[in-house]
């Protein structure tokens, strides 16, 4: 016997929806779907009418889902945002490059305005000639420093109001799983966060229009509404400490289906003591952009690449420092021996 779909409409339902278990059409999914979607934008005040706001489109489906759904709010509701398309090119041999044609299409597809940067230009590394020096561990830890400040500068190149991200609920659920299990309580305050800078002078804020959506919606949505998205795995991601998060958190899921939502409300509820330190955010006194270290963590991880050293910015700053000291003493004396033989 057919199910009738849940909201009564007199259709037939066509999918069960993995956050709420309700069987529903494929009109009234896409209907919920879009309308938490604006709920959330609404609740939280996470844009201005008139803004213009960067879309970080990556290729991928949340990116594109973010994009397609605010184009489609920003018409429903009259929004009245600028919205256009923000990629970064990390220079990833047979995974950007490809991504990266997807997202050109969704510019033409979506009518918005797109703008990539790469970390050639603007570093003068690609992530392929950083994995070369670094290796295969840590690398994420590279990628994800260069293209947070990537997205800052492009977002500063265009002038925007604020940068939208496509963090999903599971994405966000995996940090707060991965800061508690690093003991991070800096980062761990601030995961959870739905819109997080623009408190200081000139900076650009960052909003989560899909921080309440599930992973598993995201992707039935982008499948029945036929929308182009590239779904190859980063060549790198296999090494990363967030595919341990996100295979423990699918182990949870299977046990409580709510566990993705209980996570990420334990993770907004959380208080810490007031004795312990809270990391001040600051503007880079290198590269002008917001850091809660001087120099920022970019800068630092850019100048160990560019001494040879790639290790100088994975640690604390004193030992960066020493690092650096150890590296002068040994090209001065390098300079003092050539100087000696030279005199002779």
């Amino acid at each position: 016997m057919p199910v009738i779909c849940a909201t009564l409409c007199g259709r037939k339902a066509f999918l069960k929806r993995p956050k709420t278990g309700d069987a529903l059409c494929k009109e009234c999914f896409y209907l919920a779907f879009e309308t938490e979607i604006h709920n959330t934008i609404q609740q939280n005040a996470l844009f201005k009418p008139g803004s213009k706001v960067a879309i970080a489109a990556s290729g991928g489906k949340d990116s594109t889902v973010l994009a397609y759904v605010l184009k489609t709010l920003n018409e429903r509701y009259n929004y009245k945002l600028d919205l256009v398309l923000l990629s970064i090119d990390e220079g990833i041999t047979g995974y950007r490059d490809d991504s990266l044609e997807t997202v050109q299409r969704n510019r033409d597809d979506y009518g918005m305005n797109l703008k990539i940067l790469s970390y050639k230009k603007l570093y003068n590394w690609t992530m392929d000639e950083i994995v070369t020096k670094i290796g295969r561990t840590n690398n994420c830890t590279f990628c994800g420093v260069f293209r947070r400040q990537a997205l800052d500068r492009g977002a500063s190149l265009l002038n925007v109001d604020c940068i939208a991200t496509g963090h999903n609920a599971d994405d966000i659920a995996e940090t707060v799983l991965m800061n508690i299990l690093r003991g991070d309580t800096a980062r761990l305050r601030r995961c959870c966060s739905i819109k997080t800078g623009g408190d200081i002078a000139d900076s650009i804020s960052r909003v989560k229009p899909l921080k309440y959506t599930y992973e598993k919606e995201i992707v039935m949505y982008a499948h029945f509404k036929k929308l182009i998205y590239f779904s190859t795995e980063c060549v790198y991601a296999p090494n990363a400490y967030r595919g341990h998060a996100r295979a423990f958190l699918k182990d949870l899921e299977k046990v409580k289906s709510s566990t993705i939502m209980d996570i990420i409300h334990s993770g907004e509820q959380l208080m810490f003591k007031t004795s312990i330190k809270k990391p001040c955010k600051g503007i880079c006194n290198r590269c002008g952009f917001i850091s809660s270290q001087q120099p920022c963590k970019a800068c630092s991880l850019l100048e160990g690449l560019n001494r040879g050293l790639p290790k100088l910015g994975m640690g604390k700053i004193s030992k960066a420092n020493r690092m650096i000291a150890n590296q002068d003493v040994q090209n001065g004396l390098v300079l003092k021996s050539n100087y000696i033989k030279n005199d002779w």
